[in-house]
């Protein structure tokens, strides 16, 4: 799969949102809210939520641009793994998120997926 965060790897209707905070498990770090419920494709698929109330349109840009570059790289090892299912993921970026370090926070988040992951396989 490319690198790009084409449309293939993102979830895109409200009902993809609903059905993993409906079903989907919950983790929290420090800088982001992950939610996640297993899907049936051959791949992981991110979806963020970043309301008015984390802060103004820069900041959410920058914290929706840094959420998505730590899926990026993280994406091979994410999905189909060692026979890992994958997972549909909701991130809900905390304030912290702007001002950890990127290498801090992309840890945390890949922490947090296979938090996730071993929640999904339970």
């Amino acid at each position: 799969m490319s690198t790009r965060f084409g449309p293939e790897v993102r979830l895109r209707t409200r009902a993809q949102f609903d059905l993993v905070q409906r079903r989907g498990r919950r983790v929290a770090t420090r800088s982001v809210i992950l939610l996640g419920h297993a899907n049936d494709l051959d791949h992981d698929r991110l979806g963020i939520i970043a309301s008015r109330r984390f802060g103004h349109a820069v900041q959410r840009a920058r914290a929706k641009r840094r959420l998505r570059e730590m899926f990026r790289r993280q994406h091979p090892d994410l999905a189909g793994a060692q026979g890992r299912r994958p997972l549909d993921v909701v991130a809900i970026p905390r304030r912290e998120l702007l001002t950890l370090p990127f290498e801090a926070a992309a840890a945390e988040f890949g922490r947090a997926v296979e938090r996730l992951r071993a929640a999904a396989a339970a």
